[in-house]
């Protein structure tokens, strides 16, 4: 089984009028004016799984700072997942500065969802490194066993449109804060995986997995290969970042990366299954 752990889905009412809601989010704006930047409804989305051969996306709406934004493209992943079952597991966005966080937790669990993220620290305006910020996402998140995919970027290299300040170094405070908490960091952590060639940091991180959304855009292939030197390639997710590119394309850089076809499977949907557990994955079903 192949699982996208990471794919951007958009109401079709926000998708036409976005550049009204780009007006009140900054981070938002950044982001959709990109030159590479696309939008995706399920239905897209359900149609790249086909052609691509993946079987399953962990789909999320977009991390804004207005909390009724969250709970608009919230109730789209909702409706998507039971209208697709098979093929959409779903993930809710909140906003950790809000009052409103747990309960919009709680309804969204109560409405299938089975975890949170994608999250922006800079676009919404919170500081992973400070247990102050984002004490009570932590805590309410473990409480419900809610794993949390947060948006991190390397500290060097080209800059693109969301490259922010949330590098290894505040993914690293916020790993150690919260060690019981099951945390995604998209885009390879910005790097943290590297840093668990340190045994300190490897123990401390036991929770901690990394997604590989725009690594064409980011790192060589030969990273997986890397990945499995260092000793974390069962926390490695294998994902996307669609529909910014074709999940083929991924499929293929993890077929060429010189991992075997054991290690290929653990990237590409045996560690997702394990983190996602059985009910996540039927969570479309009983919905």
């Amino acid at each position: 089984m192949i699982i996208d752990y990471h794919v951007h889905i958009t109401p079709p009412e926000l998708i036409d009028n976005w550049r009204k809601i780009a007006q009140k989010e900054d981070y938002f704006k950044l982001l959709s004016e990109s030159p590479v930047n696309k939008f995706a409804t399920a239905e897209d989305i359900v149609k790249e799984l086909d052609r691509s051969g993946v079987d399953k996306a962990v789909v999320f709406g977009f991390g804004f700072k207005d909390m009724g934004l969250c709970r608009y493209v919230n109730d789209y992943v909702m409706r998507s997942i039971k209208k697709y079952p098979d093929k959409l597991i779903g993930y809710m966005v909140v906003s950790p500065n809000s009052k409103d966080m747990e309960k919009e937790m709680d309804r969204c669990l109560d409405g299938g969802l089975r975890g949170i993220g994608e999250l922006f620290p800079h676009g919404q305006d919170f500081d992973i490194s400070n247990p102050k910020e984002v004490g009570d996402l932590a805590n309410l998140s473990m409480e419900r066993n809610l794993p949390v995919i947060i948006h991190t970027n390397e500290p060097v290299g080209h800059y693109y449109a969301g490259k922010t300040d949330t590098t290894p170094v505040e993914a690293c405070e916020f790993a150690a804060n919260f060690q019981e908490l099951n945390i995604i960091f998209a885009h390879w952590g910005g790097g943290l995986l590297f840093y668990e060639m340190m045994p300190e940091i490897k123990k401390q991180n036991k929770n901690v997995y990394y997604d590989t959304a725009a690594t064409p855009y980011l790192y060589h292939k030969n990273i997986y290969k890397v990945a499995r030197e260092i000793g974390v390639l069962d926390r490695i997710l294998f994902a996307t970042d669609y529909p910014l590119i074709p999940m083929n394309q991924y499929i293929e850089d993890v077929e060429t990366s010189g991992l075997n076809r054991e290690e290929q499977s653990k990237v590409l949907g045996e560690n997702a299954k394990k983190l996602l557990g059985k009910k996540a994955m039927l969570a479309g079903s009983e919905g």
